[in-house]
């Protein structure tokens, strides 16, 4: 039995484990999706699909309803995929790099330096890159509902600031899942390692690792920042999350219902973003008050080191007309 069908029989049994959950659940003549996210309670993606589903019910009188399931009570984001594929849950959030496999067109972004800020990101995404990656997730039994930030993923360790890729090297730095981020990190002369979200803190006391990448909002809420005393701010990437939901779920709503569910889960970008701003700047002051060393990088040297990787990708000829009009965004 292979590693990704005994991750998703263990989720699967997970999900077994809590009553009444089997997906979308029908009762007293309405429906209870159910939703995860590996992310606490407050982290804005929880909160944007917490306010849909307040939404949800406030319109449809109740008929409709979200059952949240966050930080990682339903397994990790790879087994929330295929629960969601299978039907087994209703909506998931993902980070995009995990999906690059299954989904080439999330490639591009999560390419190194595809994003020169979040405001282009921002600008890119509402010009129609959003909806042409969204409507890519059919093709595997998924309906993607909405593209969520995900800030600014910069590099943190526990040993020195990290000015250039010579820096980096010799260092064992945690990956997600995800063939860029590896491929980047080995480039870059570090020793990338795969690892889950939940296991990083504990890498790092136990100097199984020296570091991580990831944004500031999970820096903080991971509490990262107590065993990792330096933030680089490489900016490498800005790979958003993606919100999907099971196709079969989504079909199983009245027409009204699906529609309204689109919608709102489409409106709910705004509100994420709200709440995205608001609490990256306070995680910010939050790790600056408990001593952590921030430093700039050498982004033209980050940036060339990179740039192998990015030019091997660019060779798809549908992953580079996405990057060419993200790049024409700018």
């Amino acid at each position: 039995m292979t590693l990704g069908r005994r991750a998703f029989l263990a989720g699967l049994g997970a999900l077994c484990a809590v009553p009444a959950l089997r997906g979308l659940a029908a009762d007293e003549g309405g429906v209870t999706l159910t939703a995860t996210d590996v992310h606490v309670s407050d982290y804005p993606t929880v909160e944007a699909v917490r306010w849909i589903g307040e939404t949800m019910a406030r319109e449809t009188d109740g008929r409709v309803r979200i059952r949240q399931y966050h930080s990682g009570q339903l397994g990790r984001e790879s087994e929330a995929i295929d629960m969601a594929r299978y039907g087994v849950i209703d909506i998931t959030r993902v980070y995009s790099g995990a999906l690059n496999n299954a989904f080439p067109l999330t490639v591009p972004l999560c390419l190194p330096y595809v994003f020169d800020s979040v405001a282009h990101m921002r600008h890119a995404l509402d010009g129609g890159i959003a909806q042409t990656v969204l409507d890519g997730f059919r093709t595997r039994d998924l309906v993607g509902l909405a593209v969520y930030d995900s800030g600014a993923r910069c590099f943190y360790n526990v040993r020195r600031p990290l000015r250039t890729p010579a820096d980096l090297h010799g260092l064992k730095i945690r990956v997600a899942a995800s063939d860029i981020f590896i491929r980047l990190v080995r480039l870059l002369g570090a020793n990338p390692t795969p690892m889950s979200l939940g296991d990083t803190f504990s890498g790092m006391e136990t100097h199984m690792i020296d570091g991580a990448e990831n944004n500031m909002r999970s820096f903080h809420s991971s509490r990262h920042f107590e065993a990792a005393r330096y933030w680089s701010q490489s900016e490498h990437s800005y790979a958003p999350d993606m919100l999907m939901i099971s196709q079969r779920s989504l079909d199983a709503l009245r027409p009204g219902d699906r529609d309204l569910l689109v919608d709102t889960a489409r409106a709910s970008v705004a509100v994420m973003r709200e709440l995205w701003d608001a609490s990256e700047a306070e995680a910010r002051a939050a790790v600056a008050e408990a001593g952590i060393a921030f430093n700039d990088v050498d982004t033209d040297a980050f940036r060339a080191a990179a740039r192998p990787l990015v030019d091997d990708y660019l060779r798809d000829p549908a992953i580079a007309a996405l990057h060419r009009r993200i790049r024409d965004a700018a």
